[in-house]
């Protein structure tokens, strides 16, 4: 197995590679409930149609079992390659295998299969991600503290998801860069649920109301910290008194707002792009070279954006693009 480390942007990347001839793609997704999966979907079809090649797209609504019928029937087709993006790591072991036995290559897109050693696997670096947003944000933090330690607080998702359990490390590992500067972090359970997440919150922050950061592990749940903040007074934007430095992950429109809005600081940034070009890349080369059970890991080393860089790099995250199409006004 290759694990290939991503270090360049978009701008960065090598061109897509084409097969001499079009290629026939099935693309399998499990859902596009989620402003991500939205925009990943625009990005793999909208690319492989450009360069000529047919997408046969299956949307399995979330069910594994659908799914995997749904790429059996793509395999009875007689399709060149197939991009998928699973419902979970277990259902993508078993997608990844039926694909390879058949002779046909797969790459699984941003969510990982349990098992890494077969198929062409795109994920982002979780951990990487948080702590690049999470360095800037204690930073800022810094900027105006006295001598008493601060105060942060981090949202925590699901721990059964990696991904939550590397936004979690990232996290630590920015805050603990910088000893005594920060007090113990409060952990506020949220189970990637908006409604655990609302009680968990106002419990905290009723308890602890001199919070001075907050990193939440997932951007759709700044809507919630609002509702919680606002009647409080805690919902500033930057520069006022009281403002609270704030961030999170993901790169959604509402992140990308927000952080316009200068009430959020900044947000660690999936390079959703990246990706795609990455899982394209590959399934095209493996077609290309007659590869039918291609195996590597490609990470996505993401990126943070802040109101800093902001004015630069507005146009390489996924939610600022949503935001520029009216994703929020839909």
């Amino acid at each position: 197995m290759k694990i290939l480390i991503a270090a360049g942007t978009l701008a960065a990347v090598a061109a897509i590679a084409t097969p001499a001839s079009a290629a026939n793609i099935c693309f399998a997704f499990q859902d596009l409930e989620t402003e991500f999966w939205v925009a990943g979907h625009q990005a793999i079809t909208a690319t492989l149609e450009e360069k000529g090649h047919t997408v046969i797209e299956r949307n399995a609504n979330e069910d594994a079992n659908r799914q995997l019928e749904q790429v059996r029937d793509c395999i009875a087709q007689g399709v060149d390659g197939i991009i998928i993006i699973p419902q979970d790591g277990e259902s993508a072991v078993t997608i990844v295998k039926e694909a390879q036995e058949n002779d046909v290559p797969i790459a699984v897109f941003n969510r990982p299969p349990s098992d890494l050693s077969r198929g062409i696997v795109v994920v982002a670096d979780n951990a990487s991600i948080a702590s690049q947003a999470v360095d800037f944000l204690a930073e800022k933090a810094l900027e105006n503290a006295g001598d008493a330690p601060l105060q942060p607080l981090i949202l925590v998702g699901d721990l059964g998801d990696p991904n939550a359990v590397g936004r979690k490390e990232g996290f630590y590992t920015a805050i603990e860069k910088h000893g005594d500067k920060f007090a113990a972090p409060i952990e506020v359970a949220t189970e990637w649920d908006a409604a655990t997440a609302l009680a968990n919150l106002e419990a905290a922050v009723t308890a602890n109301p001199d919070i001075d950061l907050v990193f939440t592990s997932s951007d759709f749940l700044f809507p919630t910290i609002r509702s919680v903040f606002e009647p409080r007074g805690m919902w500033k934007k930057a520069g006022e008194d009281g403002h609270v430095v704030m961030g999170g992950l993901d790169g959604d429109a509402t992140a990308c707002q927000l952080i316009k809005d200068t009430y959020v600081d900044a947000t660690g940034v999936q390079d959703l792009y990246f990706e795609a070009d990455q899982a394209l890349n590959a399934i095209l080369k493996a077609i290309e070279d007659g590869e039918y059970a291609p195996n590597e890991v490609i990470a996505d080393p993401g990126f943070a954006l802040t109101s800093a860089n902001i004015g630069e790099r507005e146009k390489d995250m996924w939610g600022c693009v949503l935001l520029a199409d009216g994703f929020l006004d839909k």
